[in-house]
């Protein structure tokens, strides 16, 4: 009997063994799907799949990408069952598109890990993320008011904010904007105008072009914050047109993109969000470190600052390639992101009611279309 008992435990401990070598034996495959845009898209997609191809490569793990053949939620849930149908399970979704594809599978594939970018709490639809699910947004306020308040220092006092639809992440950037664009104003003694408009779609075409036209050559607009997707193009081609016009991009470092193909020394700036770092923290924490479900599962975080001495290591920042000037210094910026930091400047997130102003005409004109 004693022999029996000795046999079953040794067993038993064999199979516990075994069960645990499985677990940690995972083989991860991490597939990213698009949302209405590509992968060249200058913005989230290109970003998160630079990220992803990035951290696979380096660490030896298969990656595919999808696109959606349209702009549903049914189109990016059928990519979601294909990538999982092809035995992906780490799937990577950018954009608050994804919000109804989460609540829609993430319970059906409880075994697939969802790592999302940008999709809030108000994108679910009323459902909550389950505990195979994380989901990262972004203090997009404060990157926008950096944004403002640069541009209004380095001496573009006719500004304008050009937002793709005025879903919550866009208005956090543009009302921060107009924030930092007033404190600089008031900082400076000068007065100081924001045109503000949406497109009401992220991609630029010839009507919002022609809008763009009327901002630079007849309100003698300066400046425009393109805030919005590929609405960009629409700013950059009208800003060609006239001599010393700027735009500033958002997202990610979009100088490179815009400089090479609307002008060289156009884009003033870059509001950006930590996407890269995102996407490379939540793998790493998945496939190396093995710790997703008890630190991300079923979580959603917001992510800003995380250091007031090293503007390199937050989640929104300026980009290097900045045009720093007497106006507004490299040091400038690290002071500015110093009191970010510590609270000495506070910055509103609420987007329900437009931010108190004080040196700054603000006109705000609704969509334009």
């Amino acid at each position: 009997m004693k022999k029996l008992v000795s046999l079953l435990l040794a067993l038993c401990m064999l199979l516990g063994v075994a069960t645990i070598a499985s677990a940690e034996e995972t083989t991860w495959r991490v597939a990213m799907i698009t949302d209405y845009g590509d992968i060249t898209d200058q913005s989230f997609n290109q970003t998160t799949y630079e990220a992803c191809k990035a951290f696979c490569e380096a660490n030896g793990v298969d990656f595919t990408y999808y696109k959606p053949v349209g702009d549903s939620t049914a189109d990016r849930v059928a990519m979601v069952d294909k990538a999982v149908g092809d035995g992906y399970n780490i799937i990577v979704m950018p954009g608050y598109a994804f919000g109804e594809t989460i609540a829609e599978e993430q319970d059906m594939y409880p075994e697939v890990k969802f790592i999302a970018l940008d999709v809030g709490e108000g994108d679910l639809g009323g459902a909550t993320l389950s505990a195979n699910t994380f989901s990262a947004v972004y203090q997009e306020e404060l990157c926008g008011y950096m944004a403002g308040y640069a541009a209004v220092k380095l001496g573009y006092t006719h500004l304008g904010f050009l937002g793709g639809m005025a879903v919550p992440a866009v208005v956090r950037y543009g009302y921060g904007f107009v924030q930092g664009a007033d404190a600089a104003a008031a900082e400076l003694g000068v007065e100081a105008t924001c045109e503000y408009v949406y497109g009401n779609q992220f991609f630029g075409d010839a009507d919002i072009t022609a809008y763009m036209d009327n901002w630079y050559q007849t309100l003698g607009v300066q400046c425009v914050f393109a805030c919005g997707g590929g609405i960009y193009t629409s700013a950059a081609e009208a800003a060609a047109k006239v001599e010393g016009a700027k735009v500033i991009g958002v997202d990610v470092d979009q100088s490179a993109l815009i400089d090479s193909t609307y002008g060289e020394g156009m884009t003033v700036t870059s509001a950006m969000k930590g996407l890269g770092a995102t996407v490379d923290a939540l793998l790493t924490a998945t496939v190396i470190e093995g710790i997703f479900d008890e630190s991300y599962g079923g979580h959603l975080e917001t992510l800003g600052l995380v250091s007031g001495d090293d503007p390199s290591a937050n989640y929104v920042q300026l980009p290097e390639t900045t045009q720093w000037g007497d106006g507004f210094t490299q040091d400038d910026y690290k002071t500015l992101v110093a009191a970010m930091f510590d609270g000495t400047i506070t910055v509103s997130n609420d987007t329900t009611v437009e931010p108190t102003v004080s040196a700054l005409t603000v006109n705000y004109l609704g969509n334009i279309k």
